[in-house]
């Protein structure tokens, strides 16, 4: 375990530092800046689904264009926004949070970026095909995905960018991985880490385990595709499942356990009180990691070649640990003087958001359950609920309240507000009625339905709508702050952990003054109270 003790690197400037740099603060804002790209590209597409579905019929593509599109939005929101976003708030964060002066393997994190391009490039480019992109969903299931039912260069685009993308997320996770557990400061014990460094620990493991698996997947469908004979096999499609599904289920943790990190954060702050049952939920973590290697194929119930007991009962188990960093959500807030502000609005989102996802998760890891809503908008309107309206509150809890950390000052708290309502409502509005129509019957991934399903989806189309002007005014927000700065202290919230021990922005190597003794997880709590000196005491 060291710190900042080794030679480091001088910093560089102009064009070169911009492209070049290896500071980990500056990667993780490159990495954020191109994520926010694909989101708003992303985003785009989810608009014109929304439209296309508003009346029954085709209205502005038809149902080949319609997989393109549906296609490349889940593609782009997962792989090259929602997993590198929550990288990026590790890559930045983590060092800071654990008192090193530079995050691990800073060359591999720079290059995890240029991966990351590379991989939302390449994807994108298929748009310029002849046959258009890659169109058999993000999954991209055998043989939807052959030459036969895809063919054209599409494909094989899409193919090489999830493969860049997927090892672009493996090394940024490798070297918070390594940050943790090489370039702690001393005192900085693991039962000392701060609840979102825990996360992120969590994060980057789940990473590194899953993403063999979906390069291998790729690999193989890349094969078939241009030789045949690896999935013609009695039960190769399922083959190819397990081993997507071996990353696709862990990756939804990686969606979501740095948000849950971050949140915690913020409520504990905001509640002015310690986090309540830190190794509680530490131990949650560690259970919610193993079990997630361990419930894939929950996701194919609806086939018939999987042991359907088994996954059903270890997608059940998941609910302790859940219910655990619920207990400890809750339970910091109870009791404490909390504070009203943006960031805490969102991380209530988070959890009241997430609690839906979360429930309606219940319903896909029962087999009979499953079986009646498998494909259908139940799915959509769960997955959404997780990684949307759960994981992207997380993630603005972590941006307003990390933002004057990152750039020395504050974003307008009125338009801040206005922001979270128009999220808010538009994310129930939009993804509560999937709950009815796939019920109902309305199967997923389709460009016409039933007149039946007409009204639900109308509303569900104006709540997207909402949502965009809910992201518009989060735009508004950042465009205000930085043009007409309103200066923040180093520490303006009264923080718990040691990155707001240094100075907003913090300089090149984090720390330009002495840290803080560390006896606990919340050092600057400890100073503020006087717990250090009682710590230190009952250590002696």
């Amino acid at each position: 375990m060291s710190t900042a003790t080794t030679t480091l690197p001088r910093a560089r400037g102009g064009v070169l530092g911009l492209i070049a740099s290896t500071d980990h603060k500056s990667v993780a804002i490159r990495i954020f800046l191109t994520g926010f790209f694909f989101f708003v590209a992303g985003g785009i597409l989810a608009l014109l689904i929304r439209t296309e579905l508003y009346s029954p019929g085709q209205q502005l593509v038809n149902q080949d264009h319609y997989n393109e599109i549906f296609s490349m939005h889940g593609s782009t929101m997962i792989y090259l926004f929602v997993v590198p976003i929550s990288l990026a708030l590790g890559v930045y964060f983590v060092p800071l949070q654990v008192g090193a002066a530079e995050i691990a393997l800073p060359r591999l994190a720079l290059l995890g970026w240029w991966l990351l391009i590379g991989g939302g490039v390449t994807m994108w480019l298929g748009w310029f095909t002849q046959n258009g992109p890659g169109d058999a969903g993000w999954t991209a299931y055998d043989p939807l995905s052959d030459a036969t039912n895809t063919p054209g260069d599409g494909m094989y685009l899409w193919i090489i960018g999830v493969m860049l993308a997927a090892t672009s997320a493996a090394l940024l996770s490798a070297c918070i991985l390594g940050t943790v557990m090489r370039r702690r400061a001393p005192g900085m014990t693991l039962l000392r880490m701060p609840v979102f460094t825990w996360s992120m620990l969590m994060t980057s493991i789940l990473m590194i385990v899953a993403a063999p698996a979906l390069l291998v997947a790729m690999g193989l469908l890349f094969w078939e595709r241009v030789y045949g004979g690896v999935f013609d096999t009695s039960g190769g499609p399922i083959q190819y499942q397990n081993l997507f599904w071996f990353f696709g289920h862990p990756v939804v943790y990686v969606m979501f356990f740095p948000f849950v990190g971050a949140v915690g954060e913020v409520i504990a702050v905001f509640s002015r009180k310690r986090f309540f049952g830190y190794r509680a939920h530490v131990a949650a973590l560690l259970l919610f990691t193993a079990l997630s290697t361990s419930v894939w194929a929950h996701h194919m119930f609806a086939t018939g070649q999987i042991t359907v007991k088994y996954f059903s009962l270890m997608s059940t188990a998941l609910i302790i640990p859940a219910g655990i960093e619920y207990l400890d959500l809750v339970g910091t807030m109870w009791g404490g003087r909390i504070r009203v502000g943006v960031p805490m609005a969102f991380a209530i989102g988070f959890i009241l958001q997430f609690l839906i996802g979360g429930l309606s998760g219940i319903f896909t890891g029962s087999p009979p359950l499953d079986y009646h809503v498998t494909d259908s908008y139940f799915i959509v309107g769960h997955f959404h609920y997780t990684l949307f309206a759960g994981s992207l509150f997380g993630f603005f809890a972590a941006f307003y309240y990390w933002w004057p950390k990152v750039t020395g000052t504050f974003l307008r708290t009125g338009i801040g507000w206005i922001h979270f309502v128009l999220l808010f409502v538009g994310a129930n509005v939009t993804f509560f009625p999937m709950f009815f129509l796939g019920y109902d019957g309305m199967p997923r991934r389709v460009g016409d339905y039933d007149p039946q399903f007409t009204d639900l989806n109308r509303v569900s189309t104006i709540g997207a709508f909402i949502i965009a002007l809910g992201i518009l005014a989060w735009l508004v927000n950042i465009v205000v702050s930085l043009v007409k700065r309103e200066p923040a202290p180093d520490d303006p919230w009264g923080g718990h952990t040691l990155e707001w021990a240094t100075s907003s922005p913090p300089p090149r190597h984090n720390f330009d003054k002495p840290l803080p003794p560390i006896r606990s997880y919340a050092p600057l709590f400890d100073a503020r109270s006087g717990q250090t000196a009682k710590i230190e005491k009952a250590e002696a």
